[in-house]
Protein backbone atom coordinates (compact mmCIF):
# COMPACT_ATOMS: atom_id res chain seq x y z
CA UNK A 1 0.00 0.00 0.00
CA UNK A 2 3.07 2.29 0.28
CA UNK A 3 3.62 4.66 -2.47
CA UNK A 4 6.36 7.14 -3.30
CA UNK A 5 5.79 9.75 -5.89
CA UNK A 6 8.61 11.86 -7.56
CA UNK A 7 7.78 15.09 -9.10
CA UNK A 8 10.14 18.41 -10.44
CA UNK A 9 12.26 16.46 -13.13
CA UNK A 10 12.84 18.38 -16.03
CA UNK A 11 15.50 19.95 -18.93
CA UNK A 12 18.05 22.36 -17.43
CA UNK A 13 21.25 23.90 -19.21
CA UNK A 14 24.36 23.15 -17.06
CA UNK A 15 24.62 25.21 -13.99
CA UNK A 16 21.01 25.51 -13.55
CA UNK A 17 18.94 24.22 -10.14
CA UNK A 18 15.97 21.98 -9.85
CA UNK A 19 14.20 20.72 -6.83
CA UNK A 20 12.75 17.05 -6.70
CA UNK A 21 9.66 15.93 -4.99
CA UNK A 22 8.71 12.56 -3.56
CA UNK A 23 5.72 11.99 -1.27
CA UNK A 24 4.95 8.70 0.59
CA UNK A 25 1.69 7.84 1.11
CA UNK A 26 0.84 4.74 3.31
CA UNK A 27 3.56 4.31 5.98
CA UNK A 28 2.99 4.04 8.67
CA UNK A 29 6.53 3.12 10.10
CA UNK A 30 7.66 5.07 13.29
CA UNK A 31 11.19 5.60 11.35
CA UNK A 32 12.54 5.56 8.10
CA UNK A 33 15.58 6.29 5.72
CA UNK A 34 13.75 8.34 2.89
CA UNK A 35 16.12 9.21 -0.68
CA UNK A 36 17.01 9.20 -3.86
CA UNK A 37 18.80 6.79 -6.03
CA UNK A 38 19.38 7.67 -9.78
CA UNK A 39 20.21 5.73 -12.99
CA UNK A 40 21.85 6.68 -16.57
CA UNK A 41 22.11 5.06 -19.34
CA UNK A 42 25.67 3.25 -19.29
CA UNK A 43 26.07 3.28 -15.98
CA UNK A 44 25.32 1.66 -12.43
CA UNK A 45 22.72 2.59 -9.74
CA UNK A 46 23.92 4.83 -7.63
CA UNK A 47 22.92 6.20 -4.09
CA UNK A 48 22.45 10.11 -4.42
CA UNK A 49 21.77 11.07 -0.80
CA UNK A 50 19.30 9.94 2.28
CA UNK A 51 17.88 11.70 5.30
CA UNK A 52 16.81 9.80 8.51
CA UNK A 53 12.90 10.47 9.26
CA UNK A 54 13.64 10.82 13.16
CA UNK A 55 16.35 12.88 13.39
CA UNK A 56 17.19 14.40 9.92
CA UNK A 57 20.95 12.63 9.82
CA UNK A 58 22.12 13.10 6.07
CA UNK A 59 23.94 11.13 3.43
CA UNK A 60 25.27 12.55 -0.03
CA UNK A 61 27.68 11.02 -2.34
CA UNK A 62 31.02 12.32 -3.00
CA UNK A 63 29.79 13.94 -6.37
CA UNK A 64 27.31 15.84 -5.17
CA UNK A 65 28.23 17.31 -2.26
CA UNK A 66 28.22 21.07 -1.98
CA UNK A 67 26.02 21.14 -4.76
CA UNK A 68 22.74 19.30 -3.62
CA UNK A 69 20.86 19.52 -0.49
CA UNK A 70 18.31 17.24 0.90
CA UNK A 71 15.45 17.95 3.39
CA UNK A 72 11.97 16.96 5.11
CA UNK A 73 9.21 19.54 4.54
CA UNK A 74 7.35 17.04 6.36
CA UNK A 75 7.77 13.57 7.94
CA UNK A 76 6.14 12.12 4.55
CA UNK A 77 7.13 14.73 2.06
CA UNK A 78 11.31 14.73 0.92
CA UNK A 79 13.06 17.11 -1.63
CA UNK A 80 16.40 16.90 -3.46
CA UNK A 81 17.65 20.75 -4.13
CA UNK A 82 19.98 20.23 -6.48
CA UNK A 83 22.28 23.09 -7.68
CA UNK A 84 25.06 23.86 -10.18
CA UNK A 85 23.50 21.05 -12.16
CA UNK A 86 26.67 19.09 -14.66
CA UNK A 87 25.61 17.20 -17.83
CA UNK A 88 27.00 13.98 -15.53
CA UNK A 89 24.35 14.69 -13.18
CA UNK A 90 21.48 13.23 -16.26
CA UNK A 91 19.03 10.10 -14.92
CA UNK A 92 16.46 8.87 -14.05
CA UNK A 93 15.90 9.42 -10.16
CA UNK A 94 14.02 7.42 -8.53
CA UNK A 95 12.68 8.20 -4.41
CA UNK A 96 13.49 4.97 -2.36
CA UNK A 97 12.74 3.92 1.43
CA UNK A 98 13.19 1.38 3.65
CA UNK A 99 12.76 1.12 7.79
CA UNK A 100 15.97 -0.66 7.74
CA UNK A 101 19.33 1.26 6.92
CA UNK A 102 20.69 -1.48 5.60
CA UNK A 103 18.78 -2.43 3.09
CA UNK A 104 19.28 1.94 1.59
CA UNK A 105 23.23 1.02 2.06
CA UNK A 106 22.54 -2.18 0.40
CA UNK A 107 21.15 -0.92 -2.46
CA UNK A 108 17.76 -3.04 -1.69
CA UNK A 109 14.38 -0.83 -0.11
CA UNK A 110 11.41 -2.47 0.20
CA UNK A 111 9.91 0.68 -1.57
CA UNK A 112 10.57 2.61 -4.72
CA UNK A 113 8.70 5.58 -6.96
CA UNK A 114 8.73 5.32 -10.73
CA UNK A 115 11.45 7.66 -11.47
CA UNK A 116 11.70 11.50 -12.70
CA UNK A 117 13.82 12.35 -15.39
CA UNK A 118 16.80 14.90 -14.70
CA UNK A 119 18.15 16.21 -18.39
CA UNK A 120 21.36 18.50 -18.17
CA UNK A 121 22.53 19.82 -21.46
CA UNK A 122 26.27 21.53 -22.39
Amino acid sequence: EVQLVESGGGLVQAGGSLRLSCAASGFTFDDFVIGWFRLAPGREREGVSFIKSSDGTTWYAESVKDRFTIDRENKNTVYLQMNNLKPEDTAVYFCAADADPVAIATESPAFWGRGTQVTVSS
